[in-house]
């Protein structure tokens, strides 16, 4: 990049340290969380307010430069990742807490603040935020918002946009605009539900408004052990089914349960199970010890040979630990693993693990299951050894194939992960020429000139489509022309 360009970056950012442009260094910077796809941006710059995050956006407009926002790098679908180099706007050091209103419970918060840190921050006054990511303890809330990040506890408290009330961000023309508002209610077009989910490909986030929750009175934490998938995989249907909405549901197979017990985060799962269910009910105190017997008659009903309360919090914990330590657990058993995302109709388990399992069978690479069995957000882990390229060949075909198996049974291509780099190739899969034509022209009313995290969701044969040409000037503008794109879809 040319030194102009860094001396003009460095101005902005108001420091030389601000500032990344060493060949070494920038080799962190040259993937997130998905490190089978890797790419150097040309310089990275932290940003330390939305002003210098705008400033930055306007330089690169200026030079026809591509940037990508990123945050605390744990995103798995390769979002963060500079496919076209260029700069990396990194938000990690907007990291504060800016306001917390206890009375109306909400927070405004900075994109770099780690998820849990909100939770911790006001705990003290009986609140917390309810999305929690397996990442909760690194990933940052900007990446939650650009993704519209999941977790255990969205079977009952939604994802990240049903905790969204309103943000500051810098669209790809520089201009800071303020979407949605602290009272939750969508004045005209709901633009802010356009950003969330939108893999940054639509704006930068610099601020959040989000709504925080009181803690439930009581919770209980049960787990149930099964000699059989298909046992497991019907007991989470048959408590749906009874009208029972836990706060988390979540399925845990036998090569995960190893994992985990051989890690630190060693959880007291039974190592004898061919598949645990972890269930958590919570709410009122008053009937949650009747809902939790339920849950117990209908996992024996199913065969479970042990269902075991968590007697304390410390317990409770420490399950917890064990779920959300996983992915991380998976080393004590293969070098690499690639981390899937896809959603499956719950009654649909069975025959979908069945099926992978065959599939993992033939091409030869071992598969954990551990995902969020309540809404049916599959996360198959492949597991393999990166020093071997015969088997990083094969990961790719296998994916595909547990993807079609996925859509074939009425399933979508991601629950939480987004579709980003690594799966935008698969879009026909669910998505006919027309549809992804109107999405293109949506993201082209926000992003114009297609230089903000270009080369992500749609098929490379694809580019994002410019409408008139025109830079967007206004939230209502946007709103007119998004209207005006949905309305030309039908």
């Amino acid at each position: 990049m040319q030194t102009e360009i860094i001396q003009q970056l460095t101005q902005i950012a108001g420091s030389a340290s601000s500032v990344v442009c060493d060949e070494t260094e920038l080799l962190v910077y040259e993937c997130d969380a998905l490190t089978l796809f890797r790419n150097k941006p040309d310089v990275v710059v932290f940003a330390a307010n939305t002003r210098q995050v705008a400033e930055i956006v306007k330089l690169a407009n200026t030079h026809r430069i591509p940037y990508v926002p990123r945050g605390s790098g744990t995103g798995l679908s390769g979002g963060a990742m500079a496919i076209q180099g260029g700069i990396v706007i990194e938000l990690q050091r907007m990291n504060r807490i800016l306001s917390v209103d206890v009375e109306n419970r909400i927070a405004v918060v900075q994109p770099g603040v780690v998820n849990l840190h909100i939770s911790q921050a006001v705990a003290p006054y009986g609140l917390y935020y309810a999305p929690d990511p397996s990442s909760q303890s690194a990933c940052s809330i900007g990446g939650n918002v650009a993704e519209n990040a999941g977790g255990p506890h969205c079977l009952k408290y939604g994802m990240t946009a049903n905790h969204i009330l309103a943000v500051e961000a810098v669209l790809p023309s520089g201009e800071i605009v303020r979407l949605g508002n602290p009272a939750g209610e969508t004045i005209g077009m709901d633009l802010l539900g356009s950003i969330v989910g939108s893999e940054g490909t639509f704006a930068i986030v610099t601020e959040i408004t989000i709504r925080l929750l009181p803690r439930p009175q009581a919770v209980k934490t049960l787990i149930a052990a099964f000699h059989s998938v298909d046992d497991c995989s019907q007991t989470v249907s048959d408590v749906i089914a009874a009208g029972i909405v836990p706060a988390a549901l979540e399925f845990v197979d036998d090569k995960t349960i190893r994992a985990v017990e051989a890690s630190v985060y060693r959880a007291g799962y039974p190592l004898g199970a061919v598949a645990v269910a972890l269930i958590e009910v919570d709410g009122f105190r008053e009937g949650l010890e009747e809902t939790a017997d339920q849950i117990v008659e209908i996992c024996r009903r199913n065969n479970a040979y042990e269902v075991r309360v968590a007697k304390d919090d410390d317990e409770r914990a420490k399950l917890w630990m064990g779920r959300k330590g996983a992915f991380g657990a998976m080393g004590r058993i293969s070098p690499d693993m690639l981390v899937m995302d896809a959603v499956i109709p719950r009654t649909k388990l069975p025959q979908v693990l069945a099926q992978i399992d065959r599939i993992s069978q033939r091409y030869g690479l071992p598969v954990a299951n551990v995902f969020h069995a309540g809404d049916g957000n599959l996360h198959p882990l492949i597991l393999f050894d990166s020093r071997r390229a015969d088997q990083v060949d094969r990961i790719f075909e296998m994916g595909e194939e547990i993807l079609k198996v996925c859509v074939g049974v009425g399933g979508s291509l991601s629950g939480e992960h987004g579709i980003g780099c690594e799966k935008k190739e698969y879009m026909g899969m669910v998505f006919s020429d027309a549809d992804m034509e109107t999405m293109l022209r949506v993201r082209a009313v926000f992003n114009p000139g297609g230089l903000l995290n270009p080369d992500k969701i749609f098929p490379s044969r694809r580019s994002c489509t410019e409408i008139g040409k025109q830079t967007t000037t206004s939230t209502e503008e946007i709103g007119k022309r998004v209207d005006a794109v949905l309305r030309g879809a039908h």
